[in-house]
């Protein structure tokens, strides 16, 4: 790691990369080396509901290492990249100010391009409006929706096809305002790190040795009680539109339990999934991530 041969140490460490990569075990390695303090960076490690499927780090490593911004979210709440990035500034100055190092670590690209960049003034979306286009995402795909944004907002056409979520957002700001989302986009605050000296670190791998742990990762997690986590969730009849009952494990075991699918095609449809979202994952990070960010390749060689 680049950061080693520095005469000091740095103020934060950024460990990004997709699913299954090794981000929590490489975050506790340089936590426990510098003096540090992990900082969750997962849009579903947030969720108290969802602790095996999200793959939170296990109790006995969060015990060793302080832990922060992990399960403390209810499933059912609203909870958004903005949401975050208000709860971790407030975070990292406290561990910074306790003469620890923060250490951020997850899988959600948004959520470091806002810790960095900072987060643009969006205007608030209709209810309706951001229904309408959730419903279309659903019934028609994100490449179908893509295309019509490349007809629509050209200049907001520069997203990774299958990325559902950010393809939606482009629409309903459109829709909502009659500007691109590109006109918005750098109006806000700096990120609450953006004066930090700090040690960027994106993981990658194969992506055939990938799959071998996305594999891997899932059996563990259905003998750690996967199941069982899914039942609880659905005993709470959430909203399924809910990202915690969207998260990739949940709605192929309800299915399950629904009766739709045997146990074996519910648990190798997971596994497919995780190995497509990661495969989305490492795309985004190859093209947002600039040269300041090291890449580490974790392919045994």
């Amino acid at each position: 790691m680049r950061w080693l041969a520095r005469d000091r140490r740095p103020d934060a460490v950024l460990i990004a990369g997709p699913t299954a990569c090794g981000k929590s075990a490489l975050a506790l390695r340089v936590a426990e080396m510098l003096g540090g303090a992990i900082v969750n960076a997962d849009s579903l490690q947030v969720y108290r509901d969802l602790a095996i499927l999200s793959a939170r780090p296990a109790d006995k490593d969060m015990a060793g290492v302080p832990h922060h911004l992990f399960g403390h979210v209810d499933g059912a709440a609203e909870y958004s990249v903005g949401h975050w990035l208000k709860d971790v500034g407030p975070c990292i100055d406290a561990i910074c100010g306790r003469g620890l190092v923060p250490v951020i670590t997850g899988g959600t690209g948004l959520y470091f391009s806002a810790l960095t960049e900072g987060l643009s003034d969006m205007p608030a979306v209709e209810p309706a409006i951001r229904s309408e286009w959730r419903a279309r995402l659903a019934a028609e795909g994100a490449p179908a929706l893509y295309r019509h944004l490349q007809a629509v907002d050209p200049a907001a056409a520069n997203l990774v096809p299958g990325d559902g979520q950010r393809i939606v957002r482009a629409l309903e700001i459109l829709q909502q305002t009659g500007r691109s989302i590109t006109t918005w986009q750098g109006a806000g605050q700096a990120g609450p790190i953006a004066d930090l000296d700090l040690a960027k670190i994106v993981l990658t791998c194969a992506r055939d040795r990938l799959r071998e742990r996305i594999g891997a990762r899932f059996d563990a997690m259905m003998a750690a009680g996967a199941l069982g986590e899914v039942e609880r969730l659905a005993a709470q009849t959430l909203d399924p539109a809910r990202p915690v009952m969207k998260a990739i494990g949940v709605p192929q075991l309800l299915s399950y339990l629904d009766g739709r699918l045997t146990l074996d095609e519910a648990v190798e449809r997971a596994k497919v999934l995780s190995g497509q979202y990661a495969k989305r994952q490492d795309t985004w990070f190859r093209n947002q991530m600039d040269d300041s960010w090291e890449r580490m390749d974790i392919t045994p060689h």
